[in-house]
């Protein structure tokens, strides 16, 4: 079994608490949800290829996906486990993504300006994310 997506649950984690800054991409100097799930899975050895100038809002959920696609992510059919990329749909058109473990997500929210750990439990809209053993492209 590949243990890269529980080792990038685990970095994920030992961000939290890093200030939230949007296109943030390094924790030294802050993350945005993205930046995040790049961060985590550098730290677990697998650098994956970078979505550049993406919003905040108004991006068609096609986009985002097509994102995690060239990163190297495939659509999980089924249960989700750590590591696991959740890309949750919330109203007026803004996804969000966050790193999954057994029941709990580790996300960069925006609201508290920070990286914050938080119950899976409650989440609607949620579509799993794995990333593929021999991805297509890496930075």
């Amino acid at each position: 079994m590949d243990e890269l997506g529980p080792r990038a649950f685990a970095a994920a984690r030992t961000m939290v608490g890093v200030t939230f800054r949007p296109q943030g991409y390094d924790p030294a100097t802050g993350l945005d949800c993205v930046g995040l799930v790049w961060a985590a899975y550098a730290a677990a050895g697998r650098r994956l290829a970078r979505p550049v100038g993406y919003p905040l809002r108004g991006w068609a959920r096609a986009q985002v996906e097509a994102g995690l696609v060239h990163a190297g992510f495939v659509p999980v059919v089924g249960d989700g486990r750590g590591g696991d990329v959740m890309l949750i749909a919330y109203p007026a058109g803004q996804f969000h993504l966050g790193l999954m473990g057994l029941d709990r997500l580790v996300h960069a929210h925006a609201g508290l300006r920070r990286v914050v750990e938080t119950p899976i439990s409650g989440l609607d809209g949620v579509a799993c994310w794995r990333l593929e053993q021999c991805p297509p492209r890496c930075d």
